[in-house]
């Protein structure tokens, strides 16, 4: 398993599709207009695989998330929703599953990559058996 140093702070620099996903996870239009081209630092402290996963945002607020890399933790989301998540180290990337999205961070050339794809949820029910 593959341990990336992910320790530095790591100042915004641009996004994809940001309003698509957002609107997807059900994010409130204060916290969406807040969000956009915000100059948002994310600090990470590493020891090991031990984390300090810190979203510093304009105007003094923060969001910290400490976990252990195959730990369930407590976490909360960017809209400040808190649930459980066991984060993952996966090819040098950590993952996690957040309530609404799947979330992978990785360290490319020297910049922090963090990728949030929308989780589709299928549900299927058992079909009547045929007589054979």
């Amino acid at each position: 398993q593959g341990n990336m140093a992910f320790a530095g702070k790591y100042e915004f620099e641009g996004d994809e599709n940001y309003d698509d996903f957002v609107n997807k996870i059900g994010l409130p239009s204060d916290k969406i207009e807040m969000g956009r081209n915000c100059k948002i630092v994310t600090e990470v402290v590493q020891n090991g695989n031990d984390f300090t996963w810190t979203q510093h945002f304009p105007g003094g607020r923060t969001t910290t998330n400490t976990f252990t890399i195959g730990k369930e933790a407590d976490m909360e989301t960017m809209g400040g929703k808190k649930f459980k998540a066991t984060v993952k180290m996966e090819d040098g990337k950590i993952v996690a599953d957040f309530p609404n999205y799947h979330h992978t961070a990785e360290i490319c050339g020297g910049k922090l990559v963090e990728v949030s794809s929308q989780i589709s949820r299928l549900v299927y029910k058992e079909k009547t058996k045929k007589p054979n």
